[in-house]
């Protein structure tokens, strides 16, 4: 895009000599000029186009003078460079001009050779700022996506590093968590739509804080259930451990929430599944509306833990179980037939963590 550029002199004959002076460049299509008589109706020229990318400026004209328009840019903090072109070329208004955010200063009669270096000096000057913007932007539509299903943290990481194509289609060992209440269906099915609504920002205000204190990434997240991956994007030392760590503190916490659920006759339970293996990981979805999984067994065998799971267990795979016994106790579950699963799978429960040695 050309840039846009708005002169502002009471000069009669000054319009015409820039259209010919600047004939070429506005023939081959590199710069625009727009023209105003004084400040209030530069004002108006601005408002009336939003692409104006520089003001060169007069500072003596009727009605409204060149600082005084300067001031009123400043106020309005728009997106303008400017340029201060004077007979008056004193210390005073030059002071003036730039503490009131002019890019540079010319005095008349112009040079239009002095003129044309000042102006492709500012426009290269604009253009940086414009591509720094930009990037701004890009950067806050990245970040914009990563909290969707990152820890703030996370997310933060990954944008400062440049890290987002870590976010693309690849292969990666992973934990898996997934996590529901039992009886939520019967309850919602029962209940007044309100109080489900109430009942589900609770829950979920109490689990996602502790998602992002896990820093897990948010794979799934309907309704009651909830599916938690560990090590991608960004890698973990333990993401068993880390999962089952989290597993216990969101027990705990959704716990303490079904007491008060009780006492308001709401019968629910909570379950857990974490399985560890290779997934598929990137971002599936289309324009506006991206969402973060994992593809593979990993994470079905975790939704099959859940399902299996009574109120109150945290069941795991042996391979997650290899990776915390020390540090947890557990309690075989058996074998059990999995949906999906073709062989039968060998789970244990979670039942709390070991105590420090003495």
């Amino acid at each position: 895009m050309s840039p846009c550029i708005l002169v502002v002199d009471d000069e009669p004959d000054l319009e015409a000599l820039v259209l010919q002076k600047f004939r070429r460049q506005i023939q081959n299509g590199t710069v625009k000029f727009l023209f105003a008589r004084e400040g209030v109706e530069a004002l108006e020229v601005l408002s009336a186009n939003g692409g104006v990318d520089l003001v060169v400026t007069d500072i003596n004209m009727p009605k409204m003078d060149g600082l005084a328009l300067l001031q009123k840019l400043q106020e309005s903090e728009q997106q303008v460079s400017t340029i201060i072109v004077s007979a008056y070329g004193d210390m005073v208004n030059i002071r003036t001009a730039m503490n009131r955010g002019a890019f540079d200063f010319l005095t008349k009669p112009i040079d239009f050779a002095d003129l044309e270096a000042t102006i492709d000096k500012t426009i290269r000057h604009v253009q940086a700022l414009r591509e720094a913007r930009e990037r701004q932007a890009e950067a806050e539509q990245a970040y914009s996506r990563l909290r969707r299903f990152l820890s703030p943290q996370v997310a933060d990481l990954i944008v400062s590093s440049g890290a987002e194509k870590q976010l693309e289609s690849h292969r990666r060992e992973i934990s898996a968590l997934f996590c529901d209440l039992r009886g939520f269906t019967g309850f919602s099915e029962s209940s007044d739509p309100e109080d489900v609504m109430t009942l589900l920002r609770e829950y979920h205000a109490a689990i996602g804080t502790i998602i992002y204190k896990y820093n897990g990434t948010l794979e799934r997240f309907a309704g009651d259930g909830i599916m938690v991956i560990f090590n991608d994007p960004v890698p973990l030392p333990n993401p068993p451990l880390t999962a089952v760590q989290m597993a216990l503190e969101m027990r705990d916490a959704v716990e303490a929430l079904m007491g008060k659920w009780r006492r308001l006759g709401h019968e629910l339970g909570f379950g857990i599944g974490i399985s560890h293996g290779y997934a598929t990981l990137g971002t599936i979805g289309f324009e506006g509306r991206f969402d973060y999984a994992a593809i593979g067994p990993v994470s079905n065998v975790a939704s099959r833990l859940c399902d299996a799971a009574q109120p109150g267990q945290i069941l795991i795979s042996t391979r997650v179980l290899l990776a915390v016994e020390d540090v947890v106790t557990v309690e075989p579950a058996g074998e059990l037939t999995l949906k999906g699963i073709s062989r039968p799978v060998a789970v244990h429960n979670v039942t709390g963590s070991k105590a420090a040695p003495g």
